[in-house]
């Protein structure tokens, strides 16, 4: 079936077998883009993560056009069956239920299976909650790094965290409403009480914005339990002058002991012209982390005398 007339210059000169990757709004229907409502339109198939969510979006503009189900738990067998229908001939829509496919959101399955068989893929750009919360954030926007949601459990975020301690781009993160607070205490913790923005429910009803320190964003959320709606982190990059917090002093300590750097006197030099803190903290420091150690493997032995 030939692409509508609808459809722009750049997708009409396609022939059919093209995967479309289109970004749809994060809130706001109004935030459609004409191509990417012309694409919609066009193709035999869109694949949703969600189909009633993207039948919401299809029903504002009257677009008729069959769906199917895309999300991460069916993922694996319909990237099968979109290969099939894409070789056979047929033009698909990969939409997720707000931003852009595959960013956060499904569709990695999808787009690697049609790359291997060398499928004509073409991006609709449009909406990211990423890029939106960044442009009014009022953070460094000359580099960021895109780090997306974190592990649900404690450990692994933090683990996570401590890997981000040293890098100077602006971190933007996703997180539920329900993770948040730990999210930021965590943070707070290990990068610092750095300059943060929280943006909740962007280009929706109750859009909001908190700029400040994380310890402010902190208290404030706190007043505003529950927190509900979309949620978007930004915190500021490491900065020379930035002050290492005494948890990310305490985790270099770790991890240079377990690599058998044990020398106190010569550790605390080395860590104390790295990360410039003064040579009796850090000394003191690693003195404190090696009798905790020290008190765990006497815990140890105890229990196995006893055992």
């Amino acid at each position: 079936m030939p692409l509508k007339p609808q459809v722009d210059e750049v997708c009409s000169r396609h022939a059919p077998g093209v995967l479309y990757v289109v970004a749809t709004p994060i809130g706001n229907l109004s935030d459609i883009t004409l191509r990417a409502l012309d694409t919609l339109k066009a193709v035999d198939l869109i694949a949703a993560e969600d189909t009633r969510q993207t039948r919401k979006l299809l029903d504002r503009y009257q677009i008729r056009t069959r769906l199917i189900s895309c999300h991460e738990h069916n993922e694996a067998a319909r990237a099968g069956l979109i290969l099939e229908k894409l070789k056979s001939g047929l033009s698909v829509a990969l939409v997720s239920d707000a931003g852009t496919p595959c960013v956060s959101d499904p569709g990695y399955r999808v787009l690697k299976a049609a790359i291997a068989e060398g499928i004509h893929i073409v991006p609709i750009p449009g909406a990211s909650a990423a890029v939106a919360a960044l442009s009014v954030s009022g953070l460094a926007s000359d580099a960021f790094l895109f780090v997306g949601f974190l592990s649900p459990r404690s450990s692994k975020r933090q683990a996570r965290l401590r890997q981000l301690a040293g890098e100077s781009a602006t971190l933007v993160f996703y997180e539920s409403p329900k993770r948040i607070s730990d999210l930021m205490a965590e943070a707070k913790q290990i990068l610092g009480d750095r300059d943060s923005v929280l943006a909740r429910e962007m280009t929706k009803t109750h859009e909001t914005f908190l700029r400040g320190r994380l310890s402010e964003l902190i208290a404030e959320t706190d007043r505003q339990q529950p927190i509900r709606g979309e949620i978007t982190l930004l915190i500021s990059g490491a900065t020379e002058d930035a002050p290492v917090c005494a948890d990310d002093l305490r985790g270099r300590i770790l991890e240079e002991l377990k690599s058998g750097n044990t020398g106190a006197a010569g550790l605390a030099r080395e860590l104390s012209k790295t990360l410039g803190v003064a040579k009796n903290t850090v000394y003191d420091m690693i003195l404190a982390v090696r009798s905790e150690q020290n008190k765990v493997m006497e815990s140890k032995k105890g229990e196995n005398q006893n055992g």
